[in-house]
């Protein structure tokens, strides 16, 4: 047995391969490839072991089998190379980088592969059939291992998740830092490992927070008070968001209003970061800047509210509310001729809308009996199918009075061009005072005129009133009923 011709070479071989092996392992830092080289040192070793063995003659004549024990040493030689092979082919040599093209437990699958192929040739077709008879029997034994084992390729070959990513899967959040032929390792923000089986990860929803962008997004639920308008909590909101250094500035972060609450309106935060591990944090600091912002810009948090209580009802039309109205309509151009019993008249009648930022007020040819007094804010006045602005108008200014004057349609389309709070002055208090005082139509007529005709050169169109050869004095004595 000694004397074969060949063993020497194989030894040889087997020797540089084990020198080789042994002088990587100590060089090299990756935690797989020295795993991998490990393997290799053991397997040469025993290489080597059954070699001597076919040298001492006694022993071989006791075992008997000679032939398997050849099999034997030449499947390990080449279970070596094969295993050092991979090795070299998918692992770094020097620096630590990710593993993209074939994961630890891809590479595992290749070797046994590999020797499984190189046993048909070697060992022959009716060992082989023995020994898949035998596998399958442990197979059925040992079934859930199997499908741990397959399902844990499949995620390395697929990618749903890679290590380092943070996942969510059942009710465990943490990030992969392992996956092994049996199980996927979790660490959580706590600190604590969690080992799930890869038949699990396999048959979950895993929510995975890295992929496909970096870019995590994150909200923010907060209440604020009925009595701010949304669009100012809203900016309040954005501007303490731009605030954390831990929200990125693109994409954009956004404020929505997303509930009436029992006793606050129910606002939320969206924001995006690029690390999911500072997630607490950063949420943390969110609520902080937008409760300092809160506080700075007057906007209340409203306390839970848990008793039942008698509402008291605050009278609608004071006094004060009632004058306040009066001076705003006594300002107005068109109606400063009118009396000041007649502005408390109209006052009295008059409701006061608020319209939040690009809300449209009036539109353009629809049916109108009332004008606006704009008290607060600033609108956009607009014409024709492509919405041309053709004026802005900022508190004190007014518009709709041909609606209020004559009945006549919405001439252009009103929208506020931010949070703008507007007095309606209605016709049907208007009616009654003029139906009363007909006198007032002359002076009326006059101011509404001027109006129209400072209208059509700032727009440079149509005049708004009807036909030509009827007066707009004409038109509002037959729209308050005096002819």
């Amino acid at each position: 047995m000694a004397a074969h011709p060949e063993l020497p070479r194989h030894l040889i071989l087997g020797a540089v391969l084990l020198v080789a092996a042994l002088a990587g392992y100590v060089a090299i830092q990756d935690a797989v490839m020295r795993r991998r080289l490990r393997q290799t040192i053991v397997i040469l070793i025993g290489f080597g072991a059954v070699h001597f063995l076919l040298r001492d003659e006694a022993l071989v004549q006791q075992i008997g089998h000679v032939a398997r024990i050849e099999q034997a040493e030449r499947l390990l030689l080449i279970l070596a190379l094969i295993n050092i092979f991979v090795a070299l082919l998918f692992n770094p040599w020097i620096a630590k980088r990710a593993r993209d093209r074939a994961p630890a437990i891809v590479q595992d699958a290749i070797v046994v592969i590999g020797i499984g192929a190189v046993a048909v040739l070697v060992v022959g077709q009716a060992m082989v059939a023995w020994s898949v008879g035998a596998l399958a029997l442990i197979g059925f034994a040992l079934q859930e291992q199997l499908g741990n084992l397959f399902a844990g390729l499949a995620i390395q070959i697929e990618k749903p998740f890679r290590v380092g990513h943070w996942i969510t899967v059942l009710t465990y959040e943490g990030r992969v830092v392992e996956v092994t032929w049996r199980a996927t390792k979790i660490k959580t923000k706590a600190g604590n490992l969690v080992i799930l089986p890869n038949s699990t990860m396999a048959r979950e929803a895993v929510n995975n927070y890295s992929e496909p962008e970096v870019p995590t997004r994150l909200t923010v639920d907060v209440g604020a008070t009925y009595l701010v308008p949304p669009n100012e909590t809203k900016a309040a909101m954005m501007a303490a968001m731009r605030q954390v250094p831990g929200v990125l500035a693109k994409p954009l972060c956004e404020a929505l209003l997303v509930d009436f609450g029992s006793s606050s309106l129910t606002f939320r935060a969206r924001f995006w970061i690029d690390d999911f591990a500072n997630a607490d944090q950063i949420q943390d600091d969110v609520r902080r800047a937008i409760y300092y912002e809160f506080n700075r810009r007057g906007i209340e948090i409203p306390w839970p509210i848990q008793v039942q209580y008698d509402r008291i009802e605050q009278p609608i039309d004071t006094v004060e509310r009632r004058n306040s109205f009066a001076q705003t309509i006594a300002a107005v151009p068109v109606l400063a001729p009118l009396s000041g019993e007649v502005h408390q008249a109209l006052a009295a009648a008059a409701a006061e809308r608020l319209y939040a930022a690009e809300e449209e007020i009036v539109y353009e040819g629809e049916a109108g009996s009332s004008m606006f007094v704009i008290r607060r804010g600033r609108v956009a006045v607009t014409v024709g199918a492509d919405h041309r602005e053709v004026a802005q108008i900022d508190a004190g200014g007014y518009f709709g009075e041909m609606s209020l004057l004559t009945g006549a349609p919405r001439s252009a389309t009103v929208t506020a061009r931010a949070d703008s709070a507007v007095l309606e002055i209605n016709a049907e208090a208007f009616r009654a005072y003029v139906q009363d005082h007909p006198e007032v139509i002359e002076p009326l007529a006059a101011a509404a005129e001027a109006r129209r005709r400072e209208l059509d050169k700032t727009r440079s169109a149509a005049s708004l009133h009807g036909p030509e050869h009827v007066s707009l004095k004409q038109r509002m004595r037959q729209f308050f009923g005096l002819v």
